[in-house]
């Protein structure tokens, strides 16, 4: 028989973090020693440019607990802590990034709440974003509510990707189908008993964001594609009326043509024709989404692939397709 699977998995999605590492390693290992049971970390590297390799191969001389999990290429942030929770081992996983904005200590926090109260998910939530610019407070407030409107009040607010699964969760999360799932809001569609842990958000210890403001909004798309089709009803709802104001706007240019004053109608006529070519195209964009997760799930591509595991040592080459069960902020 095996070796029995370990209490606690802790799965780190990283990119190019080679100035924050050794922070972060020397918090999350005096952490996770200080807990008393097994447990694993792995690390998953997304196709890292920088040094962050060879400090995780470091890192991992001198912690027997460290696996290190790389990607063939970078396959963004959701595909990495996808590719870690699948091949994690514990009887509750953890996930956290790399940049201590959310603290290691909390984890503890976490396995003794699920413990205690025999819960299956438990979200680290934010009770204090006073590190954040008040742009993307704005931002992450706006989207919170949009999502908690699209899918449902399960969504907590201000929860990123900063959880505590337990093993049925995450073979929960192995059986559904999607392809590129966005976790944060697919696991409280899950429907586990889950609970809260508050913390305070720090700001980033060294080195730079790799959330910038495109991968946030590609995030939103993501998410409320992937989970409402509420967009495609609005686009409805605004042809409804769209024909409703160009019909009074027929009326306006019949009237004006009878009173010989065609002329001077045709700013309302421009309007019109701007109005309903722009609802056009922007609801042909947000169609061109729908079609596009379509044409991709069709496709099945996986979102990564494995290029080594540091539990097979030697590292090995192996090429593992993303189980079916398959990430944004």
């Amino acid at each position: 028989m095996g070796a029995a699977p370990p209490v606690l998995s802790v799965v780190v999605p990283i990119f190019n973090e080679e100035s924050v590492l050794p922070l972060f390693v020397a918090r999350l290992r005096t952490v996770l020693d200080s807990l008393g049971e097994t447990y694993e970390v792995v690390a998953v590297d997304d196709g890292s440019v920088d040094a962050t390799p060879a400090a995780l191969s470091g890192a991992r001389r001198q912690w027997p607990q460290l696996r290190v999990v790389r990607l063939r290429r970078n396959s963004g942030h959701q595909a990495a802590l996808i590719a870690g929770l699948m091949r994690a081992h514990g009887t509750y996983v953890a996930s956290i990034d790399a940049d201590l904005q959310d603290p290691p200590e909390t984890i503890l926090e976490m396995l003794r709440l699920a413990r205690d109260e025999h819960l299956d998910i438990v979200y680290g939530v934010r009770n204090d974003r006073h590190s954040d610019t008040l742009f993307k407070r704005w931002t992450a407030g706006l989207y919170y509510k949009i999502m908690r409107r699209l899918v449902g009040k399960q969504v907590p607010a201000h929860a990123g990707d900063f959880r505590l699964l337990s093993r049925a969760a995450v073979e929960a999360l192995r059986e559904l189908p999607e392809r590129s799932p966005v976790l944060r809001l697919v696991v409280p569609w899950l429907g586990f008993p889950s609970g809260e842990v508050l913390y305070q958000r720090a700001g980033r210890a060294a080195g730079r964001t790799k959330y910038p403001l495109s991968k946030m909004f590609a995030l939103a798309t993501d998410s409320i594609t992937s989970f409402s089709s509420a967009p495609l009803r609005v686009a409805t709802w605004l042809g409804l009326i769209g024909v409703i104001v160009s019909g009074v706007l027929a009326v306006i240019a019949v009237v004006a043509f009878f009173l010989d004053e065609t002329v001077r109608g045709w700013p309302s006529l421009f309007i019109a024709i701007v109005f309903l070519g722009a609802v056009q195209l922007l609801f042909l964009g947000l169609l061109g989404e729908y079609v596009a997760r379509i044409y991709t799930s069709v496709q099945a591509r996986p979102a990564y692939y494995i290029a080594s595991d540091s539990e097979n040592a030697p590292a090995e080459n192996v090429e593992e397709r993303q189980p079916d069960a398959e990430t944004a902020g």
